[in-house]
Parts: structure tokens; C-alpha cells; sequence
């Protein structure tokens, strides 16, 4: 059986190019990662990561400088995670990205933290759940790879 995943076309080939470098990257490093994750106020994390003790992280996907300027929306990441990222190309300058988050590298085969940022703990009724609803969003995922026909 060959399963085929398709790109769902929000993302530019910049942002497909960094978003495996980091995922490659967080499994390296022991992390489970789910892309384009939905939050609870609908708004979507680029790449959400589960650690093996429950740390959870979100990397948010720069393209570009222009990329960056045009969102006003990733403070709001910061109540959903231990540790928010911001991932761009090695292309783009690093100094347009804020200093109190964390910092990745990435191209098509993998990624560099350059910077890590303060770890904030979630409170636990928040993590717990995160992290379930991380578990069910992979598990339907997961079933709507090898069974895609309507329920």
C-alpha cells in the first residue's frame, strides 16, 4: 500500500522547506510534531511538538521578513506552549525575530536552534488538554492516511 501526502497549499515552498527541517529536527531531538495544528482559539500553529516528558512546543514559520511583519498574531501562541520558536531560512536575516523567543535555522534536511528561548510552564489543566487534543488530531490523521474515504 503506497500513501500519498498531499501538501495542503496554504504554505510556500520557503515554509515547506523549514517546516521539515524542524520537524526532522524535533524528532531528532525525542519530539513528536503534528503540522498546522489548531489551537483552541482557532488560530494555527505551524508545527506543535509533544516531548517523550510532556513539554510541548510551538515553531512558528517565517518565509520572509515580510512574512514576519504581516503577523500580529504570534504573542497569543505563547499561552499554549513551554517554549514558543520562530523558525525562517538561512536565507533571512536572524535579527528581525524577537529575542525573547527562540530561534531555528532550517532548510530541506534539517535545522539548528540557534537560540532558545525561557521556558514558560503551561498550567497542567491547559497541557493535559494540549496534549490530548494532540493524541486525537495525529490519531485521525494517522486513520485518514490509510482509510480516506467519507465516514
Amino acid at each position: 500500500m503506497t500513501i500519498e501526502i498531499r501538501a495542503d497549499g496554504r504554505q510556500s515552498e520557503t515554509a515547506l522547506m523549514v517546516q521539515r527541517g524542524v520537524c526532522r529536527l524535533l524528532r531528532q531531538a525525542g519530539f513528536a510534531t503534528l503540522t498546522e495544528f489548531t489551537l483552541a482559539t482557532g488560530r494555527r500553529a505551524d508545527v506543535m511538538a509533544l516531548g517523550d516528558a510532556g513539554a510541548i512546543w510551538i515553531v512558528e514559520i517565517k518565509s520572509s521578513p515580510a512574512d514576519f511583519r504581516s503577523d500580529a498574531k504570534w504573542p497569543e501562541y505563547r499561552d499554549y506552549c513551554d517554549r514558543l520558536f520562530f523558525a525562517i531560512p538561512q536565507s533571512m536575516e536572524q535579527e528581525i525575530i524577537p529575542a525573547e523567543t527562540g530561534l531555528i535555522v532550517a532548510d530541506n534536511w534539517g535545522a539548528d536552534i540557534l537560540r532558545h528561548p525561557e521556558e514558560t510552564l503551561l498550567h497542567a489543566a491547559r497541557r493535559k488538554a494540549l496534549t490530548l487534543a494532540f493524541a486525537r488530531t495525529a490519531a485521525l490523521r494517522l486513520h485518514g492516511l490509510y482509510d480516506p474515504g467519507p465516514i
